[in-house]
């Protein structure tokens, strides 16, 4: 496995490990790394894009592919890094890596739809959000 560069990611959130996260073996269950990449994708989309899109454009959810690297155990923290990997017409999809005690645990490629919430219908990327994430494709 290539080493992951942390400066590809330009955002960052720190999230506690909750002993309730253990599965029966003592490991950091599989299905709540997925809500440890979702604490980065709100913040990253809340932090930067809500802050510029018009108010009634929103996203949701498409997909999520995560691949698992090495198993994690409680106590602890993780860092989750996130940044764009590409931007469509009406998509945008994000890349995420998780670090615990500095080593990474996990990827993720997140696809987010746009929206508008008065239709609920798909809507192509609104120009002030690509020129914010433009500014942050990750490598």
């Amino acid at each position: 496995m290539s080493k992951i560069d942390r400066a590809s990611f330009p955002h960052w959130v720190t999230v506690t490990l909750r002993y309730s996260d253990q599965d029966p073996m003592g490991h950091i269950n599989n299905v709540v790394y997925g809500a440890y990449f979702a604490e980065g994708r709100n913040a990253y989309i809340g932090q930067l894009v809500k802050r510029v899109a018009p108010p009634n454009i929103d996203f949701v959810l498409a997909g999520v592919k995560i691949d698992y690297r090495r198993e994690m155990h409680y106590p602890g923290q993780v860092e989750v890094g996130s940044g764009v990997l590409r931007i469509g017409n009406k998509s945008l999809t994000l890349r995420h890596e998780l670090f615990k005690d500095g080593e990474p645990i996990a990827g993720a490629e997140s696809v987010l739809v746009f929206i508008d919430t008065s239709t609920g219908t798909s809507v192509s990327v609104p120009q002030e959000v690509r020129q914010v994430l433009a500014g942050d494709i990750a490598n």
